[in-house]
């Protein structure tokens, strides 16, 4: 990249930041142009060589958001990585160190998700159920992966627990927005998953 490539790509990566910043914090209704703008002390103009409107940060927002939890997801995390019970226990370990220190460290994450973009309209309200049922399925393949290994019980009910397991993550990721709230990750961690393998391991695992 050229040095004017790179100041640009910058430039936009702080626009997206500040925006998402101002979501959080004010409300993606109550942000204008204007907030984005004056945040990063630059002018209307500037903002809109970069994006068309605030309805188009969003969904750039959006994308950033999946992006990082996403990474939380590595190649050892993957649904088919684990092989035995003791395998999928630390592979869990590994996801729900992960995945609290990206809601609960940053809770204006978990507000921007599922408070914020499921006002603006019909399209983002879909994108957010959308990703909802795209983290049960994936919740599922690790369930599925570990029936067809034999170390959970066969007679899971796949789907149902996947959505069952997503809810008391999605539950403990909103009790972390209220204010007066100090969530103990690792005891939370360890009592999700104590719910978890004390009713879905197979009895000789």
């Amino acid at each position: 990249m050229t040095r004017a490539e790179r100041k640009k790509a910058e430039l936009r990566r702080e626009i997206i930041d500040a925006s998402f910043e101002c979501f959080a914090k004010r409300g993606y209704h109550a942000t204008g142009i204007a907030d984005i703008a004056t945040t990063l002390g630059i002018g209307h103009g500037t903002f809109y060589r970069y994006f068309e409107n605030k309805r188009d940060i969003i969904d750039h927002v959006i994308d950033d958001l999946i992006a990082k939890i996403i990474s939380a997801l590595a190649v050892e995390n993957a649904p088919d990585a684990a092989n035995t019970l003791d395998e999928y226990r630390a592979q869990v370990g590994r996801i729900a160190e992960a995945l609290p220190r990206i809601f609960f460290d940053d809770p204006r994450i978990p507000r921007v998700l599922l408070f914020e973009t499921t006002g603006v309209d019909a399209d983002l309200t879909g994108r957010m159920l959308d990703l909802l049922d795209q983290s049960a399925s994936l919740t599922a393949a690790y369930l599925h992966h570990g029936v067809e290994c034999g170390y959970l019980r066969a007679d899971l009910d796949v789907d149902n627990t996947a959505q069952a397991v997503n809810g008391m993550m999605l539950a403990s990721a909103i009790q972390g927005l209220r204010a007066d709230s100090s969530v103990d990750c690792a005891a939370l961690n360890q009592a999700i998953s104590r719910l978890m393998f004390d009713g879905i391991r197979a009895e000789n695992a």
